[in-house]
């Protein structure tokens, strides 16, 4: 099993990365990418638009990894508002270790292509909440 080869046979998706980094709206927003095992890449599952980080949760499932890319309205302690775009890297415990190293193996790549700074990972669904993911970002001032 090779090192999948993001972004170099599937440019709709690092398009849709690109446009996703540069949105207009002041919403949260999501994208979902799994990894393709018979077409060796990354892929889109899916998009959301208006989602909280509890409901992303509910979207994910509880035993196979995900990326997800994260854009997120938070409002700092001070008052002013930004809107961090996130790499939230879903590998929960139990799922199977060919899955894991697939993932783990096209993660940097991924993150290098859609040129994300605030990289995450949860062992399970359950710790992806409002409380967490503040808590990450807290750390980026």
């Amino acid at each position: 099993m090779g090192i999948l080869r993001f972004g170099e046979r599937d440019p709709e998706l690092k398009e849709k990365l690109r446009k996703f980094r540069f949105r207009k709206e002041t919403d949260n927003a999501a994208i979902v990418m799994k990894v393709d095992k018979d077409r060796q890449m990354v892929v889109l599952e899916e998009e959301f638009q208006n989602i909280s980080p509890e409901e992303l949760k509910m979207e994910l499932p509880e035993r196979q990894p995900r990326f997800v890319v994260y854009s997120y309205k938070y409002v700092h302690a001070d008052g002013r508002v930004s809107y961090p775009l996130c790499f939230i890297f879903s590998s929960p415990v139990g799922c199977k270790p060919e899955q894991q190293m697939m993932y783990a193996g096209s993660k940097n790549r991924l993150v290098q292509t859609a040129e994300l700074t605030k990289v995450f990972e949860i062992r399970t669904t359950d710790d992806l909440t409002e409380a967490w993911l503040k808590e990450k970002l807290s750390f980026f001032r």
